[in-house]
């Protein structure tokens, strides 16, 4: 679950950043800042409101921060699970807590298209750029010291 925390937290981080940048009005900074301090206080996973569309502005910015958070996730694998064959499990296992918690809060399964649309892509971002990424550390070369240890 702290997983879970991390992950709507750092969506709302993204979120923020965004609409500070697009001078966005609906989602204000301190609006944002209110929900990500109490996202860290209370642990709760907060999800807004919002369908996610192309044709509204706090759509587009709802879209961003998740594509986004997925990149960055993505980072947090390579620190967090440093294997590349885990990756995908840990990207479900968070996406699925996500759809989970989404239900739970609107009292209703998810059925936007948009919604499954930016899920899976999210998903396949943070799987695939995780895998590299901890691949990439995987197949580093491993220094051989071939001089002795110590001068006993």
């Amino acid at each position: 679950m702290e997983a879970q925390k991390v992950f709507a937290c750092e969506r709302h981080l993204w979120c923020m950043v965004i609409s500070t940048v697009l001078g966005a009005r609906r989602c204000g900074m301190e609006s944002l800042l209110l929900l990500l301090i109490l996202c860290v206080a209370l642990g709760r996973v907060i999800i807004p409101k919002e369908i996610l569309g192309f044709s509204t502005p706090p759509g587009r910015l709802s879209m961003m921060s998740f594509i986004l958070n997925a990149l960055t996730c993505a980072l947090g694998l390579l620190y967090f699970i440093r294997r590349g064959k885990q990756c995908l499990d840990f990207t479900v296992t968070v996406h699925f807590f996500h759809l989970l918690g989404c239900w739970f809060y609107s009292s209703r399964f998810p059925s936007a298209l948009t919604w499954w649309l930016v899920q899976i892509v999210c998903i396949a971002l943070m799987a695939v750029i995780g895998e590299y990424l901890c691949m990439r550390t995987e197949l580093k070369e491993i220094p051989l010291n071939s001089a002795p240890k110590s001068n006993v």
